[in-house]
């Protein structure tokens, strides 16, 4: 007499992914189930006259079917959904192309309406500012030689410089900027200035990569204090002539 025939594991094909998308692996209630129907095979004593075993094994052939149609056509969905997601993101961006962002324009210039002289010779001093002209986001600070930025860009810095020499002979002026205190590396220029009362005019740029609080300074020095950044008043027919002048700005970058 064969054994009793255990209750399989039920389960709706259907509803059930035959692969556990977590793991990869075959699903826990599929597992059960097969693993039922082998317990059922091996309890019985004769397989092929078993006629309750193979009444069972019928009774779910339909249903391995329906689970092999799905496992097959299951890929094919899946590409098809995929691909027609990515046409609908292709769609968006030909309609809507991704935003411009564009740098805040930050800028400033400053200049000095004194004459600074050097006190010693072959010694830096810091040049210092008396005016404003523009202002945003580039601002002075205190001491008033101090040029900050509030915002981390690259920023261009163009000095232009009155030189004058008060004396007789041939005197030396260097001039270079530092950056929080520090000097810019191959930044320094030199000139050489004869006679009294001559004149020489000069100007130079840098770009200059600053984070938000960072801060510029320009500096000089010469070989003869008769040598010095000269202020010249306005005239009947031109106008003031500062010591120094800088202007500043971010738009080395552009559009990002």
């Amino acid at each position: 007499m064969p054994s009793p025939i255990a209750t399989p594991t039920p389960i709706t094909p259907p509803r059930v992914p035959f692969i556990d998308q977590r793991t990869g692996l075959i699903d826990r209630a599929w597992y059960l189930f097969f693993l039922s129907l082998f317990s059922i095979a091996q309890s019985s004593e004769d397989w092929n006259k078993g006629s309750d075993v193979n009444s069972l094994l019928a009774s779910y052939d339909s249903a391995l079917q329906k689970l092999s149609e799905f496992v097959e056509t299951k890929p094919i969905q899946e590409l098809q959904s995929q691909i027609a997601e990515l046409e609908k993101q292709v769609e968006g961006l030909q309609m809507n192309p991704p935003p411009r962002h564009f740098k805040r324009s930050r800028y400033g210039q400053f200049l000095d309406t004194t004459t600074q002289t050097a006190a010693a010779i072959n010694t830096a001093y810091a040049i210092t500012y008396d005016t404003t002209d523009v202002s945003n986001g580039v601002y002075l600070g205190s001491p008033s030689s101090r040029i900050y930025v509030d915002e981390e860009s690259i920023y261009n810095f163009i000095f232009s410089i009155q030189i004058d020499k008060t004396a007789g002979g041939v005197g030396a002026f260097w001039i270079w900027p530092s950056v929080n205190g520090t000097d810019v590396p191959n930044s320094a220029s030199q000139m050489r200035i004869q006679g009294n009362n001559a004149e020489i005019f000069s100007a130079a740029c840098f770009f200059l990569e600053l984070a938000a609080g960072d801060y510029v300074e320009f500096k000089f020095a010469v070989d003869d204090t008769t040598v010095e950044l000269k202020n010249f008043p306005a005239s009947a027919f031109y106008p003031a002539i500062p010591s120094i002048i800088v202007t500043v700005t971010n738009n080395i970058e552009g559009v990002q």
